[in-house]
């Protein structure tokens, strides 16, 4: 149970940090959903290209930019990245 909301809270962290990269604003369950397939995202695509992170800063690097590269292509698919910040 721990581990679980230790993975919702690691989510949250890494989907806000994309929302702000991607200047786009969703609420608290908009940013662990994308945090946490963002984070499948981009480790499965690091994985892909040969990289093996050894670190929780490279880590959370990859793991952001999966989220920042979904919230992208959730736009170019619905046509909008969510509400815009100013």
């Amino acid at each position: 149970m721990l581990s679980f909301l230790i993975s919702l809270v690691i989510g949250a962290v890494i989907g806000w940090l994309a929302s702000l990269i991607m200047k786009t604003d969703g609420g608290l369950l908009r940013n662990i959903i994308v945090g946490i397939v963002g984070s499948a995202l981009g480790s499965w695509l690091a994985g892909l290209a040969g990289l093996n992170p050894s670190g929780t800063i490279a880590s959370l690097l990859i793991d952001v930019a999966g989220a920042c590269l979904l919230i992208f292509l959730v736009g170019l698919i619905f046509g909008k990245k969510g509400k815009k910040r100013k």
